[in-house]
């Protein structure tokens, strides 16, 4: 499955460093995305070689990227242009990772901001594989602006 052309219109990140594939649902506070982990990552050739699993912050980068994702329909709501700012990860509060990723598996991410003050959203993210809990973390964006 590509990537859906609207992930692509509302956060900086691009291919290889693109971490969500769809956006399945979202509202005022809160997102669901998926990603389906490829199988031909590089990156399993050292991690790890005869037991591949999707190292554990990268699987927080895919909870961060569906919170700049909601964080872009907030700026929309605002009547604020997209490209005028960047989301950057300002905190990582609580993480918890409570269940390994393997190459194939598809993972769905939801997103809820806790509580937004001036530029900066406090969000909590969980990410599932196969319905079950794999990651849980407790984490902050800012919108700055491009240099």
């Amino acid at each position: 499955m590509g990537v859906q052309q609207e992930i692509l219109d509302r956060i900086p990140h691009r291919p290889p460093f693109l971490w969500v594939d769809e956006i399945l649902e979202h509202d005022d506070t809160t997102i669901v995305t998926r990603k389906t982990i490829p199988t031909d990552l590089d990156l399993f050739q050292g991690h790890y070689p005869d037991n591949p699993i999707m190292p554990g912050v990268l699987l927080c980068e895919a909870i961060f990227q569906s919170g700049a994702l909601l964080m872009s329909y907030l700026l929309e709501d605002k009547s604020l242009e997209i490209s005028s700012t960047v989301p950057v990860l300002t905190r990582i509060e609580v993480a918890k990772f409570k269940r390994m990723v393997a190459p194939g598996d598809t993972v769905n991410i939801k997103v809820s901001i806790k509580e937004t003050l001036g530029s900066v959203s406090f969000m909590k993210g969980t990410l599932r594989v196969d319905g079950k809990v794999a990651v849980q973390v407790d984490f902050s964006c800012a919108l700055t602006s491009p240099r």
